[in-house]
């Protein structure tokens, strides 16, 4: 049976999406306080549940503490190690009063955390305990983007299996609010010239170390108004954006450099699971013949063998 793809509309969903983001970005920005940096930031990222997204543990002195944002019961909720849950409805709440109750959750089961409060990679931020602005959660639009994220990261798990190569976990990023998947060749890349609002140069130095191509998915912004899937690879070597892609729906955007598909035609496809696979493969075989990527990285019809386990 094929699974759910939603139709997402970024001018209908954009006030849930950009509070969305926001809820994400406190979650994050506590990650950040308690783990050890890890190389391309990938200790801060959220991940995929059948409910919705969680940091999942973090330690914190004797403990250890999950938060999970869930889509379902619509909901912020917070287990430890102890057993301990504490839980607040999303409806209503401005940034502000999301974040006040995040940290008063915390304290009351004994985590006393201070985290930086300007959002990143947001133009004109607001910080968290000031913004009154962003307050908007309909529960269609946060149901819609939970289960296109569940189907994506299905199609990006069948990709990822037939990649050798160094690869990062199908993970979410806060700061752009998208989900992402990145191949590596594993020779290293010119220095990045950072300059993103909100985001230390060195943390995109370190993101883009080393050669990449990398895939994902976000809901749009107000300077690109859709929902769309996209690929990019790091150095872009000449010949990249004019080069011959699949489907006939993708397209290279120059304001962006990023190879685009529109959710749309995934979402109205006879086969979205199918579109979504040829883009992704597409985009990569153009990527590694333009880059000289060792041909030994990517083997589409990987042959694993399973062994079956007797039990007693």
């Amino acid at each position: 049976m094929k699974k759910l793809w939603p139709l997402l509309s970024y001018k209908e969903g954009k006030d849930t999406y950009q509070t969305l983001q926001l809820f994400t970005q406190v979650l994050g920005k506590i990650k950040l306080a308690t783990l050890p940096w890890a190389n391309h930031s990938w200790n801060v990222t959220l991940h995929i549940t059948p409910s919705g997204l969680t940091t999942q543990s973090m330690p914190y002195e004797k403990l250890d503490f999950q938060m999970d944002l869930d889509f379902i019961d619509h909901e912020l909720k917070i287990i430890t190690s102890r057993g301990d849950v504490r839980a607040f409805k999303l409806y209503g709440l401005s940034i502000a009063q999301f974040y006040n109750d995040v940290m008063y959750a915390l304290k009351g089961l004994g985590i006393e955390l201070e985290i930086m409060t300007t959002p990143s990679e947001i133009e004109n931020a607001i910080p968290f305990e000031k913004d009154e602005v962003h307050k908007t959660y309909l529960a269609i639009h946060a149901t819609g983007f939970h289960e296109a994220l569940l189907s994506i990261q299905d199609v990006f798990m069948v990709f990822r299996g037939e990649f050798t190569g160094k690869s990062s976990p199908i993970h979410f990023f806060w700061g752009g609010f998208d989900l992402a998947l990145a191949f590596f060749s594993g020779r290293t890349a010119p220095q990045h010239p950072g300059k993103i609002p909100g985001l230390p140069n060195w943390v995109l130095q370190d993101a883009y170390s080393h050669e990449l191509m990398d895939f994902g998915f976000w809901t749009g912004s107000e300077a690109f108004p859709d929902a769309a899937f996209y690929c990019y690879l790091y150095p872009e070597p000449e010949g990249y954006k004019t080069a011959d892609l699949s489907p006939s729906e993708a397209y290279y955007n120059n304001d962006m450099g990023e190879f685009i598909l529109p959710y749309s035609a995934v979402q109205q496809s006879a086969n979205p699971e199918e579109m979504l696979l040829e883009f992704l493969r597409s985009t990569y075989a153009i990527g590694a013949k333009l880059a000289n990527w060792d041909n030994e990285l990517y083997k589409k019809d990987r042959d694993f063998k399973i062994v079956e386990v007797q039990r007693h």
